[in-house]
């Protein structure tokens, strides 16, 4: 069973920085595809960036390229996605998702599994 583990979302000033982590489980996940999406309170649920596990680009939303990365870490099974210059429209709870495929895709259907979420918020 394929289960993620998101953490390291918080509290933090416009113009600083967090980093998200999603930990996986239960799977090899080199011919996985993973991602991060957002959600604010009344808004439907956004694309941020994916990227297949094993190789190629990440894929990004607009508003968040060159602020915005994500990585991966093969020995710890885990992804990260690393914030900076926040500004408060990106105050969201940030959801990791996982799809078995090399494509990363950016529609929620696509997605097989989903971590719990984790709260990001920006004051100004």
């Amino acid at each position: 069973q394929v289960r993620l583990v998101e953490s390291g979302g918080g509290l933090v000033q416009a113009g600083g920085s967090l980093r998200l982590s999603c930990t996986a489980s239960g799977r090899t996940f080199s011919t996985y595809s993973m991602a991060w999406f957002r959600q604010a309170p009344g808004k439907e649920r956004e694309f941020v960036a994916a990227r297949s596990w094993s190789a190629g680009a990440t894929d990004y939303t607009d508003s968040v390229k060159g602020r915005f990365t994500m990585s991966r870490d093969n020995a710890e099974n885990t992804v990260y996605l690393h914030m900076n210059s926040l500004n408060p429209e990106d105050t969201a709870a940030y959801y990791c998702a996982a799809r078995s495929g090399s494509t990363p895709y950016r529609t929620t259907s696509r997605y097989n599994y989903w971590g719990q979420g984790t709260q990001v918020t920006v004051s100004s």
